[in-house]
């Protein structure tokens, strides 16, 4: 699924096919989850070109991911840009989910490392939540207390807790999770942020108990050239439930409005919100590789 015989990897600063690069098996991160990754997309735009969306900006929270963490960091957004790039060239890739993951050596014990080594892999990405609306079960897990760890790191073994909270919901017939932090508070996603609306209004946890994704800060940018008002704050389940919409948004899910949550529909058709034109704005971004101008989005699909 995710490569083949050809497959070319980035692997400590060489070119080498995913079929014969190893891994050390007594390694920090395997044992333990003790590393950093990103997910970043790249799209084939309206000019044919390949284009790595906010590329810049997940190789720097790369970096501060690994930095506070204490793992050793030595490469710069620049040059793992261009790896990135030549990688999707030599795959002959171009709508793909690119993942660089920052991991351990070997360790036992829990002494800080003096070297880091790197990875960048690259695959083919369908929709990853799929193109329909969600139906969305809230998780019986709660995210992460952010005093247990460094919740702004985007660290392998956070995920854990996405993994199992994701597998509760589809195990129960439902498409995704919705996860409260641990003051119930609506927080996230398994791998995603969260907006709902209400009135012509978006609303979004505020930061501190979630990871504050690229992919929502780009919404908030959307909002902003939009004109659509927007407010972080802390938000009670209840508030979803009598909301007019609601969607997630990440890298790998993009912008994906969701059907329903506990089996309570969202009050307004989905193509009859502003969400959705968030949705179409995003969407017109990525393909065009270029700041959205209003009056070109309003009328795209």
């Amino acid at each position: 699924m995710y490569y083949n015989e050809h497959t070319i990897i980035y692997l400590n600063g060489e070119f080498v096919k995913a079929s014969e690069a190893k891994t050390d098996f007594f390694g920090q991160t395997l044992h333990y989850g003790y590393g950093v990754f990103e997910g970043i997309r790249s799209y084939r735009t309206v000019s044919g070109e390949t284009s790595i969306f906010k590329a810049t900006e997940h190789f720097v929270r790369l970096k501060n991911s690994a930095l506070a963490l204490n793992m050793p960091y030595k490469y710069t957004a620049e040059e793992l840009i261009a790896a990135t790039s030549t990688l999707l060239a030599m795959n002959q890739l171009q709508d793909a989910y690119i993942r660089p993951l920052v991991y351990a050596p070997a360790n036992m014990s829990f002494n800080p490392n003096n070297e880091s080594f790197i990875v960048i892999e690259a695959w083919q990405m369908a929709p990853f939540l799929g193109e329909k609306l969600l139906r969305v079960k809230t998780s019986s897990f709660q995210r992460p207390n952010p005093k247990a760890f460094k919740i702004q790191a985007k660290a392998t073994g956070h995920y854990v807790n996405s993994i199992l909270a994701s597998q509760e919901a589809k195990a129960a017939g439902y498409d995704e999770a919705l996860l409260l932090d641990m003051n119930d508070h609506v927080a996230e996603a398994p791998g995603a942020n969260v907006f709902y609306e209400k009135d012509g209004k978006l609303f979004t946890p505020s930061t501190g108990n979630i990871l504050p994704g690229i992919t929502r800060a780009t919404v908030l940018q959307i909002c902003n050239k939009l004109n659509i008002p927007v407010e972080e704050k802390k938000i009670d389940i209840t508030e979803l439930y009598g909301a007019d919409a609601a969607f997630f948004c990440g890298t790998a899910a993009e912008v994906i409005g969701m059907h329903s949550l506990d089996d309570m529909p969202f009050k307004k058709e989905w193509n009859n919100t502003v969400s959705r034109l968030v949705q179409k704005t995003y969407k017109n971004m990525v393909v065009n590789n270029q700041e959205v101008i209003l009056n070109e989005v309003l009328g795209v699909e």
